[in-house]
């Protein structure tokens, strides 16, 4: 077991550096046009509809650039966004949004608590897990697992993306079964509170 565990971080890390080559400042020159809809350094997009796309980790920026470019995980909104762009200005735009800070929003004091319940604890009756053990306490992620930071994330966003997983529009993605099968089991209220709480997470 000790070997399999082993085997399994060291994987990991040799995908979480080769994801890790980006160029923050060559995606810099490239990011203005993502920032008309995610606001400046991908923080403050023009729409909670829109994920704010500053601070999520490189490699799951990377991982998600690539599947948009590649219609695998299609986005009305960003056709043709990405056309033209080779690997490695993908993974510069990664590099430079990796790079820039989550601005937090404010969760409905009302649902925190619930919110809070879910995320730190899930719902032993109905099978859902923590949130916090794949996406860490404080919502920050998990960089080399490919885990996003979603503390402070759009919380209209976060449930639209819940929703999605949860009805099978949304499956690409080496975690997209975790994902899948986590949300089948959330309640629409869940889903509304979990997403608020997170939006205030940091």
């Amino acid at each position: 077991m000790k070997k399999l565990i082993a085997g399994f971080v060291f994987g990991v890390g040799l995908t979480a550096m080769a994801h890790g080559a980006g160029n923050p400042e060559a995606g810099k020159q490239a990011a203005a046009a993502c920032q008309a809809c995610h606001g400046e350094g991908g923080a403050k997009p023009i729409m909670g509809s829109y994920p704010k796309i500053s601070g999520l980790g490189e490699r799951y920026l990377f991982d998600q650039l690539v599947a948009i470019q590649e219609d695998s995980r299609p986005i009305p909104e960003m056709t043709g966004q990405l056309t033209g762009k080779s690997k490695q200005d993908l993974q510069d735009l990664a590099a430079y949004f990796a790079q820039q800070k989550m601005v937090v929003s404010q969760a409905d004091p009302e649902l925190v608590e619930k919110g809070a319940a879910l995320y730190r604890g899930g719902n032993m009756a109905s099978g859902v897990p923590a949130c916090a053990a794949c996406h860490s306490p404080q919502g920050k992620g998990n960089e080399p697992a490919g885990y996003p930071h979603i503390g402070g994330q759009n919380a209209e966003y976060l449930a639209k993306q819940l929703e999605a997983y949860r009805d099978g529009t949304r499956a690409n993605g080496s975690h997209a079964a975790i994902m899948v099968d986590v949300s089948a089991r959330l309640t629409d209220a869940e889903i509304e509170a979990v997403s608020s709480y997170i939006s205030g997470l940091n």
